[in-house]
């Protein structure tokens, strides 16, 4: 059921008049509203959504919005911007919170408690699709086929377990690829990493043994692990097989190394999050730490945007239904504070992951002392957060003061390009603001322009531009969201400033701040000089710390083109005519090439030599020899 638009009505003397808004405009929804669970939507006089929320009965939660007094501050400002409501009836509670989520990811409102940088985590994968599983860091969907661990909470926690079990367990890292083409050990063989399958040095046997110990450890059942090794080391020795008795002596060190490394780890606790809130000044972080199989696989800060006034029971709710939207819940949820429903969300992430999801704040033993860790964590995390950001706005200040802004800007961008001769280009934006860098917003794009003259850095910047500013009219033609920029910084002189003015001039952006940043004499750092339109180039004191602020941001701006740059060539140095071959996957050109040695062979081939390839049929034998001889 969808709200009506505000009334207009007429005034005493017949005058049209102002629309009704705030507890007064939210009174007339009360009489078409029943005890219904639902969601809600709160908007303003330009139908932007202010606030989204969950009832278990819309129209008992809706008539506390109605009342004149009562509320917090921020509650209270929201309720006066209300111009209209929209509602959607659910069948259940648990179907409204989910909708309730979905609602607040797609349209960020502005009063409610958002999670800011959610990204997927890493995991391990044990690969089950060859005879010698290979183990490495899988990060996205659970597509591929094996055994998955985790989450870890960075991906160097992921490479530092990796690490440990290629010392304890010799597992193979490397490609299908690479396996098939080696002919003899590579390094991590040498320095005692890896137990050589790829040349046949175990068995297929043995090595699914080393899988399993392997498994095992992920899932913390390693208890006997190390008495079984050293029973299999005497009965090595007293066979006298003497190598592989050192060999099981190297790994029970490399276990006992691993095991006294994690001696926090808690031991009665096998899978949980623990989830630890502390807000201060207006702020607030949440720590989480990720316990599985009795191990602590590293932990993660978050900051969720607040409204400063929020009870820790609705930033906490509000956090943990937004942080398992797309992740998998663990058995447990150990929490430094209660959640506004504990038992509905225990509920819906029980339905979500198929099994019974616990949620506990504990008072005292070890679950409490892990909350209390994960606590200290947070106010220290926040407090060092909160003197960056003090930092941050004096920097963001001065910039305004240098380049005659009319405040401190939010959004900063700034665009690179890289290429070699005009090959592989790639343009680059990162974006700072108040917290630093804003790298989820930075974005890559892949010059397209095939009438460039190689190395027209003019050209590569236009279409960047181009690219840039007409999808963002397109997605906010009104420019009333945050993701407007309030300046832009180019890497470049006046020719490149001139540019840039007449591609926004082109596209009617005519009111944003850009500012060019030449290297200066003899492209010295610290002799900087910097471009506006219709004003002369100016230089900064050599220890201006604004100066210092602009040299960062242009280097960031630099080392993200040249990775994107990096990765676009890296790719095209493995692409090879035999991509363009319908039938053709990897698989298939992985044994072409390792068949004929190089495309260009391939290409040479009889009819007779490709249909002898494995994998290769008779129909798709002549498609690769037609292709390449453009027959018929």
């Amino acid at each position: 059921m969808a709200g009506n638009q505000p009334d207009t009505g007429q005034d005493a003397a017949g005058q049209d008049a102002p629309p009704l808004t705030g507890h007064r405009r939210i009174q007339d929804y009360l009489k078409t509203l029943d005890s219904s669970p639902g969601v809600y939507r709160m908007l303003d006089g330009q139908a932007r959504v202010l606030y989204v929320g969950k009832a278990r009965n819309l129209r008992a939660r809706v008539s506390s919005y109605a009342r004149p007094t009562g509320h917090s501050p921020r509650i209270a400002r929201m309720i006066r911007e209300t111009a209209s409501m929209m509602f959607l009836t659910t069948r259940t509670e648990a179907e409204a919170l989910l909708l309730e989520q979905n609602l607040i990811k797609q349209l960020k409102p502005r009063y409610n408690v958002l999670l800011r940088d959610d990204k997927s985590f890493p995991n391990i994968l044990v690969a089950k699709d060859h005879a010698y599983p290979q183990i490495r860091k899988h990060r996205g969907a659970r597509k591929e086929k094996g055994e998955y661990y985790g989450p870890f909470a960075s991906a160097g926690a992921v490479n530092r377990t990796l690490n440990q079990l290629q010392k304890v367990f010799l597992l193979r890292n490397c490609t299908d690829a690479t396996f098939e083409s080696r002919t003899r050990p590579c390094l991590l063989y040498q320095i005692r990493r890896c137990s050589a399958p790829c040349v046949g040095h175990v068995s297929p046997e043995q090595y699914g043994a080393l899988v399993r110990d392997a498994e095992r450890f992920l899932q913390g059942k390693s208890t006997n692990m190390q008495a079984e090794l050293a029973a299999e080391m005497q009965a090595a020795s007293d066979a006298m097989e003497f190598e592989r008795a050192a060999a099981l002596r190297d790994r029970i060190r490399a276990l006992t190394q691993v095991q006294s490394a994690q001696g926090i780890n808690p031991q009665g606790v096998a899978e949980a999050d623990v989830i630890a809130l502390h807000a201060e000044g207006g702020q607030a972080c949440i720590q989480v730490f990720f316990i599985r199989a009795h191990q602590n696989w590293g932990n993660h800060d978050y900051y969720p945007r607040t409204g400063g006034t929020e009870a820790p029971e609705e930033i906490l709710q509000a956090f943990v239904a937004q942080f398992y939207d797309g992740k998998e819940p663990p058995r447990q949820l150990i929490l430094s504070h209660d959640l506004e429903d504990r038992d509905l969300m225990a509920e819906v992430l029980s339905d979500k992951a198929g099994r019974k999801v616990g949620i506990v704040v504990p008072q005292r033993g070890e679950k409490a002392e892990l909350v209390a860790g994960a606590l200290r964590n947070a106010r220290e995390s926040l407090g060092r957060r909160m003197s960056e950001s003090a930092a941050q706005s004096r920097l963001l200040a001065g910039l305004a003061g240098a380049f005659d802004l009319p405040s401190p800007p939010a959004r900063i961008e700034v665009f690179d390009n890289s290429h070699i001769q005009g090959a592989h280009a790639v343009g680059a934006m990162i974006v700072a603001g108040p917290d630093g860098y804003m790298k989820s917003q930075y974005r890559k794009f892949n010059i397209r322009g095939d009438t460039l003259t190689p190395g027209d850095d003019f050209g590569m910047m236009r279409e960047v531009l181009t690219r840039r500013f007409r999808r963002l009219l397109k997605e906010d033609p009104d420019r009333d969201s945050d993701l407007w920029p309030d300046l832009l910084l180019i890497d470049g002189g006046a020719g490149q400033v001139a540019a840039v003015g007449g591609i926004l001039a082109e596209l009617g952006v005519v009111d944003l701040p850009y500012i060019g940043v030449a290297k200066g004499v003899d492209r010295d750092a610290g002799k900087e000089e910097f471009h506006r339109p219709g004003k002369p180039p100016f230089a900064l004191r050599r220890n201006d710390p604004v100066l210092y602020f602009v040299q960062r941001l242009r280097d960031e701006a630099h080392r993200f083109a040249i990775g994107a740059h990096r990765a676009k060539r890296s790719k095209a140095v493995g692409v090879t005519p035999l991509d363009d071959i319908p039938g053709i996957g990897g698989t298939r050109k992985r044994a072409l090439l390792a068949h004929f040695g190089s495309a260009k062979a391939v290409s040479r081939a009889n009819l007779a030599d490709l249909k002898a390839v494995d994998g290769i049929s008779a129909g798709l034998a002549e498609t690769i020899y037609d292709f390449f001889h453009d027959r018929g």
